[in-house]
């Protein structure tokens, strides 16, 4: 059986909602296509910055898991959302990907391992792990083209 799939690359903006709508564009720019699954990319609905991390998190089940779940409804297909920012009933906040299925159910949650930390000496310094929590768990989920890993 083949699997048909689409990457999207959106424009990051301030808005999580204008995100989330740019994806829904995007998707219906492509329906034609008839892709099985579509991919977006790392903490598209955030801008990157670790400031901003436990400013956009939501809980499992909040208003951009919400819309996530319906557009992989909407559009028949499995939507590996990229990544958002989630924060959990302790207030961790983590890098997480959803995986949705053809109707919008949730059939993954992959919490980013290995958290990006950098300190160049004269350069660059960033560090995810500020105010990131890593997750601990690999991630594996059935679909109709046979089983599939996922990471950030």
């Amino acid at each position: 059986m083949n699997m048909k799939s689409a990457q999207l690359q959106t424009k990051v903006l301030p808005d999580k909602r204008e995100n989330i709508r740019q994806l829904d564009e995007r998707m219906d720019a492509i329906k034609g296509e008839r892709p099985d699954m579509v991919t977006v990319g790392e903490m598209f609905t955030c801008p990157y910055d670790t400031a901003n991390f436990p400013v956009y998190a939501e809980e499992q089940g909040g208003e951009s898991w919400q819309a996530l779940s319906s557009l992989a409804k909407k559009y028949r297909v499995y939507l590996s959302a990229g990544s958002v920012a989630e924060r959990d009933g302790q207030g961790y906040v983590y890098n997480t990907a959803y995986v949705f299925d053809r109707q919008g159910n949730q059939i993954a949650r992959h919490r980013k391992m290995h958290l990006f930390d950098i300190s160049v000496e004269g350069g660059q310094s960033f560090r995810e792990s500020d105010t990131l929590t890593p997750g601990d768990e690999y991630t594996v989920f059935d679909t109709e083209f046979g089983k599939m890993g996922i990471c950030v």
